[in-house]
């Protein structure tokens, strides 16, 4: 039976093997991997999981979709209905670690990834599909005009590297934009040093909130007195004229830990 995507959902359905098959690959699995997949859609990418993994839970917000899925025989298939925004992972995904595979929709994926970083110890490694421009500010390098928030984030806590460029056509139905695959790896341990995760984020934010401002600016601008900053820049030797863009991990680690203390 034919299915009527719904563009509310930003359903774009991968039906390109070559590419399917690079992301299999790129995961990795055996027959003691659990899978997890956002967005199984039709389930193309899902009857390859199938094959290669010891369970797979998928999660789907669409209701007729879910309905598709459901007349499924697989014993080793566990559906999950709801949004992946603000399901309770931890209420089925109690068996870590897994292997996230997933052709995220593209209208929320950069909230999906801040969610997928709260919640790091779940996953050994993640194939992700983003729309290419999305995609390619989480590798790029500082003094980019694509490096921002999660830029710093994703490479503090991951290897990245591009499995795949996608084009429009692999999908039903073609989005207007090409798509990038990238592979994470989980660090060991963070790439710098990180005495609160919550602050450095909230220093890193700051550091965004107005890319055409000066650093100094932007972390007043994000609540921080200017006493702080200015004692703060001072001590970790970075210019007060500088943008946020163009500061290294390092930087932000230095800068995050002497904030915190004046």
């Amino acid at each position: 039976m034919a299915y009527q995507t719904k563009k509310r959902f930003g359903q774009h359905f991968l039906h390109d093997q070559v590419v399917i098959q690079q992301i299999i690959a790129a995961a990795r699995l055996t027959t003691e991997t659990r899978t997890v997949e956002i967005g199984p859609g039709l389930g193309v990418l899902t009857d390859h999981l199938l094959r290669s993994s010891v369970q797979v839970d998928v999660i789907e917000i669409d209701r007729d979709l879910v309905e598709r899925l459901q007349q499924r025989t697989e014993p080793h298939l566990k559906i999950h209905q709801g949004d992946v925004l603000t399901l309770n992972w931890s209420d089925f995904l109690n068996l870590p670690p897994y292997t996230l595979v997933a052709n995220l929709p593209y209208n929320i994926s950069s909230q999906i990834v801040f969610r997928l970083l709260d919640h790091r110890p779940l996953f050994e490694r993640m194939i992700l599909m983003f729309q290419r421009e999305v995609g390619e500010r989480l590798a790029a390098p500082p003094g980019t005009k694509d490096y921002g928030v999660l830029s710093v984030l994703c490479q503090l806590w991951y290897d990245i590297q591009v499995v795949a460029l996608v084009p429009p056509q692999s999908f039903r139905p073609p989005p207007k934009v090409d798509s990038i695959v990238l592979w994470f790896e989980p660090l060991a341990s963070p790439r710098v040093v990180v005495d609160d995760e919550p602050f450095f984020r909230r220093v890193v934010k700051a550091a965004f909130t107005q890319r055409r401002k000066t650093v100094r600016n932007s972390l007043q601008a994000g609540g921080f007195s200017a006493d702080q900053v200015d004692s703060a820049l001072q001590h970790c030797s970075i210019v007060p004229t500088r943008r946020g863009e163009t500061l290294t991990l390092d930087e932000f680690s230095a800068l995050s830990r002497s904030l915190a203390v004046t």
